[in-house]
Order: C-alpha cells, then structure tokens, then sequence
C-alpha cells in the first residue's frame, strides 16, 4: 500500500539515551544508550526492527476471512507496518503519530479506526504507548494490536548469546503456545521452558518460531549477561506476550500483544476470531512498553 505522505525519521533523546522513529509504519528505528546500541539493526536475517501489528497479530487462514460478509485480505501482522503515519507532534524528547483508515485500507480491512502512537524519552527510559480509537457512530471495531520491537543479542559483542537470560518479574509456571507451518495458531499446549522465573536463551528454544505466553503474570522481564548488566522491558494493557528470533540472527524480540494468530481450524467470521479487542463506537483502549538499560 502507498501514502502521499513522504516517509522520513525524527531523532529525540535526552541524556545518554537516544531513539529515532520513521514515518513508514511509525517505526522505531534506533536506540543507543551512550555509545551501545540496544535496537537490532535490521540486517539480512530480518529486515525490520519494531512493526507495530495491526490490525491482526499473525497470520489469517490463506490471508483471507470475512467480516459481516465483506472480505478481510490482511497479510502476516495486518497493515500498519506498511503505511505511512502522519506526524502529529515532534520535541527534543520524543514523536506523535497517527493513522486513521482510508479507502485503501478499507479494501482490504472494512472498518473505521485511528491509531496513535507516542513515544516518549524521560529519566533515560523509553516509553512507547498505543492509543486505538473507534470513531465509527454505529459499528464496532474488532481488532488486535501489537509490538515486535527486535533487540540486539547478544546486547555485548562478543559475549556468548546463551549466557543471556530473561528474568521475569513473577513465576511463570504455566504452559505456552506455539504456531504451525502457515503460522497458525497450534491447539496444543506445551509444558513452558521458563524455571521458576528465568528463561535460559538459546537459538534451540525457537527452532519452531515463536514462544507464546497468553496469560503472563509478570509486566515486566530483565534480559541480561553473564554480568547482570542488560536491559528491563516493562509492559501494560496487553494480555499476552511473545518472544520470537529467527536461529543465528542476533536479535530477541520482545513481543507484547492484544491478541494473537488465528487458530488453526477457524472459520468463523472476523468477529468472532479468539482474542480480539471489541471497540463500541466512541471507545478507545491503550497500551504501553517501555524500556531502559540496567
């Protein structure tokens, strides 16, 4: 898809952290603390660093469903990460952007929203926040929202990937989901891989894509080194949470969610997919995640 807006980035920081956001998909394409870099970097293995996911998480069954009767053409993790935002607002500590739907996107997804994004630089901590908006005066907006940002792993050159770990704020004892070939959602749950409350990073835990955790009780996870240095991702309004990397790329995102993958077998009408958020007329729903380097 397309947009007369040209694409373009701002750069905003304060203190040793600094960030930069392009228009394109209302992306965060930078983030360095001091002279680290915490952001992937976008290379050959995966050629995006944070997509915001809406208004699907994952993939639909042959990319194709209905809603009310309408067709609903949405590829993997839906249409935002393809257009162009408008910028609302830009300072010396952050950027607000928006994207309101249009006639191309009601050609592929038949519903009205506005979608804005703030992100934020205070006290040496980022804080993204998601703000969805119905402005439809009679009908409701079925939709999921998400983040992918991608860090970098090892955050250390030359520090060994599987001396990291993910340290979560509570236990996490329960099992975790995973996804099919057609990156739907599996029926079955599997015992999770978490002890107590770390997870032990290696490539081998993703060889069958992402982790799913659909009922974390953390809101916030530390991925650190052998030296306990890293960094703490907190998060809010979601319900879920993703961690996702593609084997031998050095990059671990980091993925909370409203909503997931279609499960395999679905055929129901879009409003009816599992783990949707339902926007009455005039309603909106936020969310937020930050991050910041311990």
């Amino acid at each position: 898809m397309t947009d007369i807006v040209t694409d373009d980035r701002h750069d905003f920081g304060t203190g040793l952290l600094k960030a930069s956001v392009r228009s394109h998909g209302a992306e965060l394409v930078a983030l360095h603390n001091g002279t680290d870099d915490l952001l992937w970097n976008a290379g050959a293995a995966w050629p995006r660093q944070s997509p915001v996911l809406f208004p699907i998480i994952g993939r639909l069954p042959e990319y194709e469903i209905t809603l009310d009767g309408t067709p609903v053409q949405l590829k993997q993790h839906g249409l935002a990460r393809n257009r162009v935002f408008r910028w609302i607002a830009r300072t010396t500590e952050g950027c607000t952007l928006e994207l309101v739907d249009d006639v191309e996107s009601r050609a592929i997804f038949p519903s009205a929203f506005r979608l804005r994004m703030v992100y934020l630089i205070e006290n040496n901590t980022l804080r993204v926040s998601y703000h969805l908006h119905n402005p439809d005066s009679s009908n409701t907006l079925h939709a999921s929202l998400g983040a992918h940002p991608a860090f970098r792993w090892p955050l250390k050159p030359g520090v060994a990937k599987d001396s990291y770990r993910l340290v979560f704020e509570y236990d996490e004892p329960l099992p975790v989901r995973r996804i099919d070939a057609d990156g739907l959602l599996l029926p079955e749950k599997q015992h999770t891989p978490v002890r107590e409350n770390i997870l032990a990073l290696t490539d081998a835990l993703f060889e069958k894509d992402a982790l799913i955790m659909e009922k974390p009780e953390s809101r916030s996870v530390d991925m650190v080194g052998p030296d306990g240095a890293g960094i703490r991702f907190v998060w809010g309004g979601f319900k879920e949470l993703g961690l996702w990397t593609k084997p031998g790329a050095d990059f671990l995102c980091i993925e909370p969610w409203y909503g997931y993958a279609t499960p395999v077998g679905f055929k129901g009408d879009f409003s009816q997919k599992p783990g949707l958020l339902h926007l009455k007329p005039g309603e909106s729903w936020t969310a937020f995640w930050s991050v910041k380097a311990i």
